[in-house]
């Protein structure tokens, strides 16, 4: 370790300075939950502390579940109105005079308020979450210099407390120790962890390729530099993650298993329209509709379509398949 923490220095540190209050926050909340475990029995010095980081990344995933539903339906309110954006940009193709782009610029406001959409609704949860979990990042990083006295303290932790949780072992792994430092034990565990962290990250985007993407866009070049993408980012990980401290991979793969949980009941629940997960939901939302009908002695979805396409067959023969033809109103002399 270094006598210097780096993430102080240059822009970061002047970003992270930005983010104290945040950092600030968060320090306390895994400092109570940590107090809470203590008092409930646990030792002071072991796994009450991965316990409290595993507990803050769920607080902050159950703080930002919200806006993330905010999104989905944003995203869902977004597609429902392509047709309709397609017709105004068909409407203004081509025409670069001023008075048109102020136009298309209006009419697509007035679609937007009409139907309480935002198209930079889906952009929200981002702006949210990636500061937020730098924080954790952060915080996690800092400790360890904490406990030195290479640092100043950082909201609940004191170099005290940043001493208590250094001396934290799991699995035999210390967590402020890295792959580096570690012993051949320690290397296995933490190699684990890194490669659980990036198998979650790769599952979550292949199940998101593979069932939320339209068919007509699973095919192309954009469609191939998405499957290698798929493979890039994981393999990244697999460098980064053993050069940071036993603490930050519980972090990172307690926040990506979340992300993969979370973007599971997406797809189930949100589905892109098109995809082979909404074709799926229809499936269970019909078998669903029935099985509702069943309980309160309703007929079926089938046997109403039936009834329906008898009464149309039925209006056909009696009326015939003759078009009547419209009569033209006299003109008044």
């Amino acid at each position: 370790m270094s006598n210097e923490f780096l993430l102080d220095r240059g822009f970061w540190g002047w970003l992270y300075k930005l983010l104290t209050p945040v950092e600030w926050l968060m320090t306390q909340v895994m400092v109570l939950f940590h107090k809470f475990l203590v008092f409930i029995g646990m030792d002071s010095i072991g796994f009450s502390w991965v316990l409290s980081i595993i507990f803050l990344v769920l607080v902050v995933h159950a703080c930002i579940l919200p806006i993330f539903i905010r999104q989905m339906l944003s995203m869902r309110k977004m597609q429902a109105l392509q047709p309709k954006i397609k017709r105004i940009q068909n409407k203004y193709k081509g025409k670069t005079d001023q008075a048109s782009k102020e136009a298309q610029s209006r009419e697509m406001m007035k679609l937007y308020q009409d139907n309480n959409a935002n198209p930079m609704g889906s952009c929200l949860p981002m702006l949210i979450q990636g500061p937020v979990f730098m924080c954790m990042f952060y915080v996690l990083s800092a400790i360890p210099y904490i406990a030195q006295g290479k640092r100043d303290p950082l909201g609940a932790f004191d170099q005290a407390t940043a001493q208590e949780f250094a001396k934290t072992e799991v699995f035999g792994v210390g967590v402020t120790t890295n792959f580096v430092s570690a012993d051949t034990a320690g290397k296995i565990v933490i190699g684990i962890f890194v490669l659980l962290m990036c198998a979650a990250m790769w599952y979550m985007q292949f199940n998101n390729m593979r069932k939320n993407l339209p068919r007509e866009s699973m095919e192309g070049s954009q469609y191939k530099m998405q499957q290698a993408m798929t493979w890039i980012f994981p393999v990244m990980y697999i460098f980064s993650g053993v050069s940071f401290p036993f603490a930050v991979l519980v972090y990172w793969l307690t926040n990506n298993v979340a992300n993969l949980a979370r973007s599971i009941w997406q797809i189930r629940t949100f589905p892109t329209p098109g995809s082979p997960a909404a074709e799926e939901k229809a499936v269970r939302d019909h078998e669903k509709e029935n099985k509702r009908r069943a309980r309160e002695g309703q007929i079926s979805l089938e046997e109403e379509q039936l009834i329906k396409a008898k009464k149309e067959a039925e209006e056909r023969s009696t009326q015939g398949h003759q078009r009547k033809q419209p009569v033209r109103k006299r003109r008044k002399k």
